[in-house]
Order: structure tokens, then C-alpha cells, then sequence
């Protein structure tokens, strides 16, 4: 076990004025060795927890003065204390496998661990679920989990896993639906493995076995250039399109049957297809926001909405757990800028975005035009780092941003960010967004990927 350390402290908080301190060990919560935030968070939950924490004078016992309730204001280096389930299948699609050489360490971490999925909405296979994992999730209600179908067929989910326990780790998804958990699944569409036929078949199965699930979304596979797996490749445009006409089928089955669409195709597979996405009530509530589905469709219905004079959205949040020690009190994708003054200059300005960003964005220029009261300019930014079919605004790395922003001659007023592509002022690449200003003096706004958040950083 690896003991987390203290890295903020709110100001006021009872943290604070307990005088812990950032670098501080934490050891133990009234007497109890937490194994993750989700323990350590209902132990300070209580009224006056005793703190055990560990310094350069040793360890020592912090009683802290707070109500049951209150935060007790401080965020943690890690999320898991204890070893994380690392993943041990081998699935020949998996993205980490396609990663470049030298990244940072965590990024090649495969976890398959049902907390993680908890906490930030990691798909796990369920192969290393165990029994003592379903009694913690059942007595402690810990969902919504993220479950990865990809296909119900036993010999076809072994084959994608190459793990043996594929064939049978689905029945840890039927326990957890007969206790009443909130689950989530998601099939990566592989062509010529598991789209087609097959992903009939899957669909019909779900509904029948386990039509509980709370959604499930559907998601095009993924390549970088650094693939090297001989029989895997992207959709074509038909094929793409053969498997909308699928999941739309079984849309249909699924409200005729249990009254509710539960499978969901990503704005990707629309792209791909050559396709408008749905309308908003074809999403319901929007379960898999965060996995590429339905983003196109709520930031298209937000500029619309502002075009009626309606007011600003409130953010769509997923997960019961985003704001616990994960996030620094001001938000990893706070808006902020860097260069000169955002004022200083004239001209257009200029969104930098994917491909699959300038697809979504082209439709709605003249009304972003008119609701920020400023000339707008789509660049496109080729995903290079990656290569493949990489081409979403999440996966935009440094590097790729200061080759554009260097090689763009077009006149601009300051570039636009959204803060899809950064944890905190990070890029995948370990670019810092700091780097950036060495590619130019115009000022860069971070944005949040909404609709209004790109009309106030148009605007300002």
C-alpha cells in the first residue's frame, strides 16, 4: 500500500486550520487504514475525524473540528492507496498498445478496476472481479459502473480479450444487475470482429439477458499509427452506415420491449457514416456524454438555444465522485489564457480543433459568428502524435498545436483551446500549455467544449 499525500488545502477549511500541511502522509482515519478515496471519504465524512498523518517528525494525530458532512478540504496524490487492478487481458484493439514510445509511465497503466470505474467512469471487463468486489459494490451501492460488452458471444469477447475469462466474466454482470446497480456498457466496434452479424447478435442478447443495463454505447474503434495488429482496421463509410441501420433496429426493439433505447451510437460512427446525429430526445438523458455520445448533438442544441434567447446550459457532470480529491478546487478545465493581452489585438479569431471538431463546428459558424459578435476561423489541427483515425479535440497534443499554430499565416486575434485536450495546463504529449507561447505571442484562451464556452472566449 502506498500511503496518498496531502497536495492542496482549501483555505478555511477544517484541514486548514487543523494546520495540516501539503506533503503530509496520510496513515489512517480514526484508527482505520483507508484502501481508496471512496473508504477514506466516508470516514471523514464523520464529525470530528482523528487524523493520522505521517511528516518529517514522524506520525501524529490530527483532530480536526467539522461537522458531519463537510469537506474536510484538502485533495489527495492518488485515488487508489492500495495496488490498482491492473488489466490482464490482451485485447488486440486496446489504444494503449498504440501508444508512442516515451510518454509518461501512467499512461501504459491498464487497470480493470471496478473502483476506477466508479470513480471517473473506466470501462472494466469484469475479469478480475471477484466475490468480495461484488459484496463492497452491493453493500455500498457503488454505481454507476462501466462495463465493457463488446460482444455477448463467448468464443467472439475471448477472442477480442484474449483472455479465457472473457467467455464467462459476463455473469459478474448479471450479478450485478440482480442487486439492483446502476451499470453502463459500451462495445468498441471492430470491423469484421465484432460489427455486423455479430453485433446483431450482441444487441439482441443484452436485451434479452440484460436489459437492465442502464445504456449501452457503441464506439468505432480507434488506430493510431503505431498499430500493429495485421486484421484490425477503421470503418468504411458503408460499413459504418450498416451498423447505425443496427443499433437504430435494436433502438427501436428496445422502447417497443422495455420502453427505453438503451443502445447508443457515438458521434464518431455518425461522422464516419456521412450521417446527421439524432435529434436531442433520440439521447434521453444523455448517459455516455463523456464517451463521444450525443456531444455534437447538445453543443449544436446549446448555440441554438442562445440563438432564442434562451440562457446558458448548466454543464452536463456525470459520476457521483468528480469533485473528490481527483480536482484541484478550481477545476482542471478552468478557463484561463496565456500571452498577451486577449484585448490587445484585432482580427479573427481562430478555434483550434480536430478533424472531427471542424465537422461538428462548420454547420454552426454563422450563428457563433453572430451570438460572440466576432469573426471565426475553424483550423483544423492533423493529429500527427497519434496518426490513424485519431482526429477528436480530446486527443490534440502539443506538439500538433505548436506545429499548426506555427505554419498558420492567416491573420487571428488570439487561438481558442478547448479544454478537452488538457489535464490541468497538460497535454498528452507532456507539452505544457505554458510550451505554447514559444509558437507564438498571440494569446491562447482555454474554453470549456460547450457551446457558450466557446461564444465567451470568442467574445472576450
Amino acid at each position: 500500500m502506498s500511503n496518498p499525500t496531502v497536495i492542496e488545502i482549501v483555505g478555511d477549511s477544517p484541514a486548514a486550520e487543523a494546520g495540516l500541511s501539503i506533503g503530509d502522509e496520510l496513515i489512517a482515519i480514526n484508527g482505520v487504514v483507508p484502501s481508496d478515496v471512496i473508504e477514506y471519504q466516508q470516514l471523514v465524512d464523520d464529525a470530528d475525524p482523528e487524523i493520522t498523518i505521517r511528516d518529517e517528525g514522524g506520525d501524529r494525530i490530527v483532530s480536526l473540528d467539522k461537522i458531519a458532512g463537510e469537506p474536510l478540504g484538502i485533495r489527495l496524490s492518488s485515488s487508489i492507496f492500495d495496488r490498482v487492478q491492473t488489466c490482464d487481458n490482451h485485447c488486440e484493439f486496446c489504444f494503449i498498445y498504440q501508444l508512442p514510445p516515451g510518454m509518461r509511465e501512467s499512461l501504459y497503466l491498464k487497470d480493470d478496476d471496478y473502483r476506477l470505474s466508479f470513480l471517473y467512469g473506466n470501462f472494466t471487463t469484469l475479469t478480475r472481479f471477484t466475490e468480495l468486489d461484488l459484496a463492497r459494490v452491493v453493500e455500498e451501492r457503488l454505481g454507476p459502473l462501466y462495463v465493457s460488452i463488446h460482444a455477448t458471444d463467448p468464443e467472439v469477447r475471448t477472442r477480442m480479450l484474449r483472455n479465457p475469462r472473457g467467455a464467462t466474466s459476463l455473469r459478474w454482470l448479471r450479478a450485478l444487475l440482480d442487486h439492483d446497480v446502476t451499470v453502463h456498457g459500451q462495445i468498441v466496434l471492430c470491423p469484421g470482429i465484432n460489427d455486423g452479424d455479430a453485433l446483431d447478435r450482441t444487441a439482441a442478447e443484452i436485451l434479452a439477458r440484460y436489459s437492465g443495463l442502464a445504456s449501452v454505447g457503441i464506439v468505432p474503434l480507434g488506430l493510431s499509427r503505431y498499430n500493429t495488429e495485421e486484421n484490425l482496421r477503421v470503418h468504411t463509410r458503408d460499413e459504418a452506415a450498416a451498423d447505425l441501420d443496427t443499433i437504430h433496429f435494436w433502438q427501436d426493439e428496445a422502447m417497443r420491449r422495455i420502453g427505453r433505447r438503451m443502445f447508443f451510437a457515438s458521434d464518431e460512427l455518425y461522422m464516419v457514416a456521412g450521417r446527421e446525429v439524432p435529434p436531442r430526445d433520440a439521447y434521453e438523458d444523455f448517459p455516455q456524454h463523456e464517451n463521444g455520445i450525443g456531444m455534437v448533438r447538445t453543443f449544436a442544441d446549446e448555440v441554438t438555444d442562445l440563438m432564442d434567447g434562451g440562457e446558458a446550459p448548466s454543464p452536463l457532470v456525470t459520476g457521483e465522485w468528480r469533485a473528490i480529491p481527483s480536482a484541484p478546487s478550481e477545476g482542471y478545465r478552468a478557463a484561463r489564457h496565456t500571452g498577451s493581452d486577449p484585448e490587445a489585438l484585432d482580427g479573427p479569431v481562430g478555434i483550434l480543433t480536430g478533424p472531427y471538431g471542424v465537422t461538428a463546428l462548420q454547420p454552426l459558424l454563422p450563428q457563433l459568428e453572430r451570438l460572440s459578435g466576432r469573426s471565426l476561423r475553424l483550423i483544423e489541427v492533423e493529429n500527427r502524435f497519434f496518426g490513424g483515425n485519431t482526429a477528436v479535440a480530446g486527443l490534440m497534443v502539443g506538439s500538433d498545436l505548436r506545429h499548426t499554430i506555427e505554419r498558420d499565416t492567416e491573420p487571428v486575434a488570439r487561438y481558442l483551446l478547448p479544454d478537452v485536450a488538457l489535464s490541468g495546463d497538460v497535454f498528452l504529449d507532456d507539452t505544457s500549455l505554458e510550451d505554447l507561447r514559444d509558437a507564438t505571442p498571440i494569446p491562447i484562451i482555454v474554453t470549456p467544449a460547450t457551446g457558450w464556452g466557446l461564444i465567451e472566449g470568442a467574445a472576450a
